[in-house]
C-alpha cells in the first residue's frame, strides 16, 4: 500500500477523531455552490481532505486493488458521519464512485459478446453501483466489492431484460422464458430428446397453458427483417421471397369434394344442365337452344338443382 494511503487509513482507524464539521456556509456559493465532485478545482480539494481527515488523493488509474478496497473502507466510516445533500457528503460519495469502476467494469466484461456497445453496459453498472453505495452498511462486516457485485450484476442484467426484447412483453413472461429454457436443457440431458409441454408444466409447476405462452412469448425476444439477405451459404432469396401467400381458391376445395356424391344422385339431365353451365359458361338460352326446351324451363330445373344440392350440403355440415 502507498504510504500517502497507508497514512490516511491509519489516522481514520482511531476511534478517538472527532466528529465532522460541514463547511463554512461563506465557502458556498448560493448560485453556483462548491465544486464537490472528484475532478473539482484543486484548492476545492485540498480544503475538503482537510475537513474530512483524508490523505491527498492520487489519480484514480494509479490506486490497487488493495489500496482502493482500504480507502473505499475509510470513506465509508466518513460517508456514515456525514449529513446527505453536504458538499462534504457528495464528495465522498462520488470519490466512492470513482474508486470502485473497476468493479463496474469487471461485471461488465461479462457481457462483452452482447450487441450492446460496451459504453452503455458500463454506464448502467455504474448506476448499480451508486445504489450499491447507497445501501452499503460497514456495520454488517461484508467487504464492499462482495456486497456490490450482485448489484450490479443484477442492473445490467435487468437492462438487458427490459431493452433487448424486439416486441415488449410483460416481466413475468421474460423471466419464464429464462425459467423454460433452463428446464428445457436440464430434462433434455436427462431424458436424451426434446421435453413435452406437459414434462415442462411438471418440472416447473406450471399449468400447460402457462408454458405455452411462455413458449409463445420466446418468439418476440428476436426478430428479422423480411428483407434480410440471407447468409452466404443461403441458396434462397430474402424471407419475404420465400413466405407463402393466401391461396383463395383453396377455400373451395372442401365444397368441391362435398358436391361430388350429390351430383351423382343428379338424373343426367340435370347434370347435363350443371355442366352446361358452369363449366362451358353457357346462357340459359343457348343451353335451352342445346336441349331443345325454353330458357324459362332450362332456369326453373337450375333453381331446382342448385337448391337440392345445397340441402345436401347443409345436411353434410
Amino acid at each position: 500500500m502507498s504510504p500517502r494511503l497507508d497514512h490516511g487509513i491509519s489516522e481514520s482507524a482511531d476511534p478517538a477523531v472527532p466528529a465532522l464539521t460541514t463547511a463554512p456556509e461563506q465557502d458556498a456559493d448560493p448560485a453556483h455552490g462548491a465544486d464537490t465532485r472528484p475532478n473539482a478545482p484543486q484548492a476545492v480539494v485540498e480544503e475538503l481532505l482537510d475537513q474530512l481527515d483524508l490523505p491527498e488523493l492520487p489519480p484514480y488509474a494509479e490506486v490497487g486493488p488493495v489500496d482502493a478496497r482500504a480507502l473505499s473502507k475509510t470513506l465509508f466510516e466518513r460517508l456514515g458521519r456525514l449529513e446527505e445533500g453536504t458538499h462534504e457528503y457528495a464528495y465522498v460519495r462520488n470519490t466512492l464512485v470513482e474508486l470502485n469502476l473497476a468493479l463496474v467494469k469487471f461485471a461488465a466484461s461479462r457481457f462483452r459478446s452482447r450487441s450492446e456497445p460496451m459504453e452503455d453496459i458500463v454506464q448502467v453498472g455504474t448506476i448499480g453501483l451508486i445504489k450499491a453505495i447507497d445501501r452499503f452498511e460497514t456495520g454488517r462486516g461484508v467487504e464492499f466489492p462482495t456486497f456490490a457485485m450482485p448489484t450490479i450484476v443484477g442492473e445490467i442484467k435487468r437492462f438487458f431484460r427490459d431493452t433487448s426484447w424486439s416486441v415488449r412483453v410483460p416481466r413475468r413472461l421474460q423471466e419464464l422464458r429464462l425459467d423454460l429454457a433452463k428446464a428445457g436443457d436440464e430434462l433434455a440431458q436427462r431424458l436424451d430428446r426434446a421435453p413435452t409441454v406437459e414434462e415442462l408444466a411438471e418440472r416447473l409447476g406450471l399449468s400447460t397453458e402457462e408454458v405455452l405462452e411462455g413458449m409463445a412469448a420466446s418468439n418476440a425476444y428476436t426478430a428479422s427483417s423480411l428483407d434480410a439477405q440471407p447468409e452466404e451459404d443461403d441458396t434462397e432469396g430474402a424471407l419475404a421471397d420465400r413466405i407463402g401467400y393466401e391461396d383463395h381458391g383453396l377455400e373451395g376445395i372442401e365444397y368441391v369434394e362435398s358436391l361430388k356424391p350429390l351430383i351423382a344422385e343428379l338424373t343426367p339431365r340435370d347434370r347435363q344442365i350443371l355442366s352446361l353451365r358452369f363449366v362451358a359458361n353457357m346462357t340459359q338460352s343457348e343451353i335451352g337452344e342445346e336441349l331443345g326446351i325454353s330458357q324459362m324451363h332450362v332456369s326453373r330445373l337450375l333453381s331446382r338443382t342448385l337448391n337440392k344440392l345445397r340441402k345436401g350440403l347443409m345436411v353434410e355440415e
